[in-house]
């Protein structure tokens, strides 16, 4: 899933360890996060959008891989 992560962090002036204590979670976390090698928990998605006063979809967008959901 792609994510601006990086680009608001780095706006706010944290660094990767400075977000993971905001967040409750670990640098490696934040790292992982970043680089796309992993998806947050939608709890975790929704603390990220508070933190930066966002809603989640201005934060993380599906890639085209996972962005095809069938009609119902």
């Amino acid at each position: 899933m792609k994510n601006r992560l990086r680009e608001l962090r780095e706006a706010a002036g944290w660094t990767q360890g400075a977000l993971a204590d905001r967040l409750d979670v670990s640098r490696q976390t934040v790292n992982a996060l970043e680089t796309g090698r992993y998806d947050p928990s939608l709890p975790l998605a929704f603390r990220i959008a508070r933190l930066f006063g966002k809603p989640i979809e201005a934060i993380f967008d599906p890639d085209d891989a996972t962005a095809d959901v069938p009609s119902s």
